[in-house]
C-alpha cells in the first residue's frame, strides 16, 4: 500500500519535474544569460536537492513501473514475490540514483 502511494508520489514529482527539464530547454534555446541563471539554481544545494530528488523519482518510478508490469502479466503475485519485488524497486531506486549521480560527477558533470 504505501508503495502503490510511493509511486503516484513520484509521478506527481516527475510531473514537477518536467517543468523543470522545459526550463533548462528553453533557458538552452535563450542564449547564456538565461542558461547561467539555470545554472546558478541547479549548481546551488537546493538545486541540487531538486534535481537528486527528480532522478531518484524519475528511476524509482521506472523500477515500480516495471513491478507492475510484471504484476500485468501475472508474475509475482505470491506473497514472498511481492516483498521480493517492492524491496528491489526501493533499494534499486536508490542504489541507480546514487550510482548515476556517482557517475555524473565522475566524468565531471558536478563541476
Amino acid at each position: 500500500m504505501a508503495m502503490s502511494i510511493v509511486h503516484r508520489v513520484t509521478g506527481i514529482a516527475l510531473y514537477l519535474g518536467t517543468l523543470l527539464m522545459a526550463w533548462w530547454l528553453i533557458a538552452t534555446a535563450s542564449g547564456p544569460n538565461a542558461y547561467a541563471t539555470l545554472q546558478s539554481f541547479t549548481g546551488s544545494w537546493i538545486g541540487r536537492i531538486v534535481v537528486f530528488g527528480y532522478t531518484w523519482a524519475l528511476v524509482h518510478h521506472m523500477l515500480s513501473g516495471i513491478r507492475h508490469f510484471a504484476w500485468d502479466l501475472g508474475y509475482g503475485f505470491e506473497a514472498a514475490e511481492r516483498e521480493w519485488l517492492t524491496r528491489a524497486a526501493l533499494i534499486g531506486g536508490i542504489v541507480l540514483t546514487i550510482a548515476i549521480w556517482v557517475v555524473a560527477f565522475a566524468i565531471g558533470g558536478g563541476r
